[in-house]
């Protein structure tokens, strides 16, 4: 576990080593939440960048015979 210090403007360093793994580049923009009493970042893509994430995903649905 890695522990950082909040800067008196409320900034944090992302340590090297996690930029690195996660492939945040300077400049990059990262959302940032709240789930369950914690703060989470994540790297923000595009729609673009996400542009063929799911290509070759099976889409058929079995679908109930009144469904149809």
């Amino acid at each position: 576990m890695t522990v950082v210090t909040v800067s008196p403007k409320s900034q944090v360093v992302i340590p090297k080593e996690i930029r690195e793994s996660m492939g945040i580049v300077s400049g990059q923009k990262v959302q940032i939440m709240t789930y369950q009493n914690r703060i989470e970042l994540s790297p923000w893509k595009s729609i673009k960048e996400l542009r063929g994430l799911f290509k070759g995903i099976d889409t058929d649905v079995k679908r109930d015979s009144d469904r149809v």
